[in-house]
């Protein structure tokens, strides 16, 4: 019996098969388009966003409602830490009532008359706000350049250029500086639109927008005052091999000046975010605002540039003038970006969010906690990841590093030398 299919049988056996492949490959071409629309659609907003947030949305809260996680982390800056080397309390104590030869030692200056432990960061504005050294001395407005999401106000005043900004901010008193913030926008935190922060003593002063950039959310650096004085090291001789990028640069053709924002390394951006701020500076009344690297980072060089510094009036720098002795005198801030620079972190390539900004998991996610706080109370995270030694042995090195009793020495011997 012959069973070959018949021609019509073959050509409707034909025709199904080559819709059945037309289909099929309709199917894969529409899949392959879809995915691309999505992934291109990804590209371009890589975050789900619930709320749109720009360069002008200095509160947070907008911010949170996209990225809980760190913004939960950052709320916790307004909680009371302590450790053996500082702490905060609803109101720090006067460091200048505990150890009195502080007010010989600043006499005449400002850190005489209110000068109190540190707090979170979620107190840096209220703080200063409320010092005797901003109510009860006059204050330039450049204080405002780490203390408030103030770049918004630079660019509104200086018609788009930050640096002009400043010096325009530079010029006011910190009060008429202050209201120019406010004035800026009712989203800005310094003018207490935020509710997120009411359980702490006044609006959340620094926010996302300070540090990352809105639309991809990379690092950056905000600061015109970083930008100025990191440039100035850059352009110096000074060997930095904690910071490739300006090596390279050197090596370059130097076409453009050295930017940490197109520069920069990822790792790097970890530490210049904080060095915007956490630095010693100077931004009293004779000049704008100086950070002194063009001869290098460490002390020494800084004096170097604060010997050849020289002001309008052509008198040399010096940060005020002793009350008693009437000595012209320097007085570091917070060099913490300095300190960190010439130590074994910086030479390892460990950055400033390795140690206070550690990653940790939340359910399957990767994220930088962003509860800004000391490495000791979170040794764990911050350490082990690097020192693989039990954290009762960490915590005793790093007591032994100063103790309580060397402090109390440094103290008495201060005081003796003071007269007291």
């Amino acid at each position: 019996m012959d069973t070959t299919p018949s021609a019509p049988a073959r050509s409707r056996w034909l025709v199904v098969s080559v819709a059945l492949v037309s289909a099929l490959a309709t199917a894969l071409v529409a899949w392959l388009l879809t995915t691309i629309f999505a992934r291109k659609v990804e590209a371009r907003n890589p975050y789900v966003r619930l709320v749109e947030v720009s360069e002008e949305t200095t509160d947070s809260a907008p911010w949170g409602m996209n990225w809980s996680r760190e913004y939960d982390d950052y709320l916790r800056t307004v909680d009371a830490t302590r450790t053996q080397f500082g702490g905060s309390e609803a109101l720090p104590e006067q460091k200048i009532e505990r150890d009195p030869w502080l007010k010989r030692m600043f006499a005449g200056y400002a850190f005489a008359i209110d000068y109190r432990d540190r707090r979170g960061h979620a107190y840096m504005l209220s703080d200063q706000e409320m010092t005797k050294r901003v109510t009860e001395r006059p204050q330039p407005g450049a204080c405002l350049h780490c203390h408030a999401s103030v770049i918004p106000t630079y660019r509104r005043l200086g018609n788009g250029d930050v640096h002009a900004g400043l010096e325009a901010i530079g010029k006011m008193s910190y009060a008429d500086a202050h209201a120019e913030v406010v004035k800026t926008g009712t989203s800005n935190p310094v003018a207490g639109a935020s509710t997120s922060f009411a359980h702490a003593e006044g609006a959340f002063p620094l926010g996302c927008v300070d540090c990352h950039d809105p639309q991809s959310m990379e690092l950056r650096v905000t600061r015109p005052g970083f930008l100025v004085g990191i440039r100035a090291l850059a352009e110096s001789d000074e060997p930095v091999p904690h910071l490739p990028s300006i090596e390279t640069w050197r090596r370059g053709p130097r076409t453009q000046p050295y930017d940490p924002n197109v520069d920069g390394t990822r790792q790097e951006m970890r530490s210049f975010v904080c060095g915007q701020c956490h630095v010693e500076y100077y931004c009293g009344p004779k000049t704008t605002l100086l950070f002194p690297w063009a001869a290098g980072l460490r002390v020494e060089q800084i004096e170097k540039t604060y010997d050849d510094f020289r002001f309008e009036d052509g008198h040399r720098f010096f940060d005020w003038k002793h009350a008693e002795t009437g000595a012209e005198v320097l007085k570091a801030q917070h060099p913490e970006f300095e300190l960190w620079s010439q130590g074994i972190h910086a030479r390892s390539g460990v950055a400033c969010a390795d140690c206070h900004m550690p990653y940790k998991r939340v359910g399957a996610m990767k994220v930088s906690d962003h509860w800004v706080r000391s490495p000791l109370l979170n040794v764990s995270r911050a350490c082990q990841v690097c020192h693989p030694y039990p954290e009762e042995e960490i915590e005793a090195r790093m007591a032994e590093l100063l103790t309580p009793e060397q402090l109390d020495r440094v103290t008495t011997i201060v005081g003796r030398e003071l007269g007291q």
